[in-house]
């Protein structure tokens, strides 16, 4: 009980650093791709220092098991890519807020993947969730298209939080990380010719002194630090419950969006309503699962 508590105050620290990613990649000057390849670059160096400096092993058992890590950065780029592109064409609140139905999404791709059934609960809570995204849509109209590419990108963000669940049962989770640091980087760069061809003019590769200091804050605090520790903690907690804390990573960014960029932040009432809607799944979570183990608990001891 106590290391459960533990890992629930850990997690909502690493989801107050993650409600900051979006303020930095507004205050980052290059565009969104760009902005991932240098994150995910900067990421794999710290993490290969990291790891050769505690002297652990980069070995991974298959030469599947390196795809499907691999394959799972590429997931996480594009996670990433969308997500910056979201607070770029709306703001960081509702990028945010729009990341919030990641509990909606696991709470139907965690039990096909595991093969169990969905949890009434589960489902419920992200109901409740989604309503508060509904709200949000329904009083923040102009901001369709962020909206909508911020849901996009937590659908993207459930399913890789879904595979790394089964990852971290195998390998150490900074290996994890690292090679799938390496995976996103390299499909970011992969994608260059087609982004430079049909999206943009010509690529930014030279980023501004204060981008590489924002840059490097985002790889190593946002990245190497808080993505590695979140998956470190699925070992102990499910891809769900994560997911529905992550949830509360619009609360945290819109007061720190709020007290970094001010009146640029306000909203209506209606957004605040619907991420008090969304802190209210968050919260009752603990209780709707404490309560469902208690209760599957003495169904075995009956049978």
């Amino acid at each position: 009980m106590i290391q459960e508590k533990k890992d629930y105050l850990i997690l909502h620290f690493i989801v107050l650093i993650w409600g900051f990613t979006a303020i930095l990649g507004l205050l980052i000057q290059i565009p969104s791709v760009e902005v991932v390849f240098y994150r995910t670059l900067i990421a794999a160096v710290g993490l290969w220092a990291v790891l050769k400096f505690s002297k652990r092993s980069l070995k991974i058992n298959s030469r599947k098991h390196y795809l499907i890590i691999l394959g799972t950065g590429a997931l996480i780029a594009a996670h990433w890519i969308l997500f910056f592109l979201s607070a770029r064409i709306s703001n960081a609140s509702v990028c945010l807020a729009g990341m919030a139905t990641c509990s909606l999404w696991t709470s139907l791709i965690e039990p096909l993947s595991q093969g169990r059934k969905i949890r009434g609960f589960e489902v419920l809570l992200s109901v409740i969730a989604f309503i508060g995204i509904g709200v949000i849509f329904n009083v923040e109209f102009d901001y369709l298209s962020g909206l909508l590419t911020a849901v996009l990108s937590a659908f993207i963000a459930s399913v890789f939080t879904v595979i790394n669940g089964r990852l971290t049962k195998s390998y150490d989770p900074y290996v994890i990380t690292f090679y799938e640091m390496i995976g996103a980087c390299a499909a970011t760069a992969l994608f260059f010719p087609i982004y430079a061809g049909y999206f943009v003019d010509s690529l930014s590769l030279s980023p501004s002194l204060s981008d590489w200091l924002y840059l490097s804050i985002l790889a190593i605090v946002c990245t190497v630090y808080a993505y590695s520790v979140s998956v470190e903690l699925m070992k102990r907690l499910s891809a769900f419950s994560i997911n529905l804390v992550v949830n509360l990573e619009p609360v945290y960014g819109i007061i720190l969006a709020l007290i970094i960029f001010g009146d640029s932040e306000e909203m209506s009432p209606g957004f605040y309503l619907g991420t008090l809607l969304i802190l209210t799944s968050v919260l009752l979570y603990p209780l709707l699962n404490r309560r469902y183990k208690k209760k599957a608990l003495s169904t075995d001891i009956i049978r």
